[in-house]
């Protein structure tokens, strides 16, 4: 988040090292796709970037707004990259005809249910169970909601659950893993195959969460980076207890 440079690390011990150095402006939501590309939410900088994935080059860098922005999280479909904006009430899309990279990102205003507040808004997104939509949670309130391509939002009953603090989402056949932040906690919930429907049927912590902020699937394990948010002055490597990591859970199931 400091300065957007891209960490390639070993699963198994850790070790890795800055494959990809930033351009002065965060490095947030990060997907890979087939072709070898990394897309990338920009975050405060408002942008959007997709780097080679083998030489940590930059192939293509979209501004996509010029006001106050917090580009959070990224979905890939078939044929286009989704972004989404804690700040804005807006998906932006990436079209990807055949694959190439577009000119420009097309900016798709999200209307009806989710309505933008104070703080963090619209964070995670991934798609729902159907194929046909997207899930987006939002932090601020903890609501779930169904996102269409169009940007038309229906929320997602829970049937009186929250997901405040949601983060990360990652979806697996029909349960979604939700990251609640700063609760330290993963919750489990089961959805329909539309994703219109949801219950959260458990929650996952773990000792060692320290603001886990987005997830990711290998194996037989769910892996959560922590982003300490708690700090409130700038980490320095030197200092043990400043330090970041990584956890590895079993895939929680219920």
């Amino acid at each position: 988040m400091a300065d957007g440079s891209v960490y390639r690390a070993d699963l198994r011990s850790g070790r890795g090292e800055i494959f990809s150095p930033g351009p002065g402006t965060p490095a947030l939501g990060l997907k890979t796709d087939r072709h070898g590309r990394l897309f990338v939410a920009g975050g405060t900088g408002g942008d959007v970037r997709v780097l080679d994935t083998r030489t940590g080059r930059t192939l293509a860098s979209y501004r996509v707004t010029t006001g106050p922005a917090f580009v959070n999280d990224v979905i890939l479909t078939e044929d286009a990259a989704w972004f989404t904006d804690s700040t804005n009430p807006v998906l932006y899309k990436l079209p990807l005809h055949a694959g190439r990279l577009p000119e420009a990102a097309v900016r798709i205003p999200l209307t009806g249910a989710l309505t933008y507040g104070e703080g963090f808004n619209a964070n995670g997104i991934t798609a729902t169970p159907d194929g046909r939509g997207f899930l987006v949670v939002q932090s601020n309130t903890g609501g779930l909601f169904r996102v269409e391509e169009s940007g038309v939002t229906h929320r997602v009953d829970l049937h009186g659950e929250s997901l405040l603090d949601g983060d990360g989402l990652l979806l697996r056949g029909r349960t979604l893993f939700a990251v609640q932040n700063r609760s330290n906690t993963v919750a489990v919930v089961r959805l329909n195959a539309a994703g219109t429907e949801g219950r959260v049927v458990r929650r996952v912590t773990d000792p060692r969460f320290d603001v886990p902020a987005t997830v990711a699937e290998f194996g037989s394990r769910l892996y959560l980076p922590n982003a300490r948010f708690r700090f409130t002055t700038p980490p320095t490597p030197p200092t043990p207890d400043m330090r970041y990591d990584a956890v590895a859970i079993p895939i929680p199931t219920g």
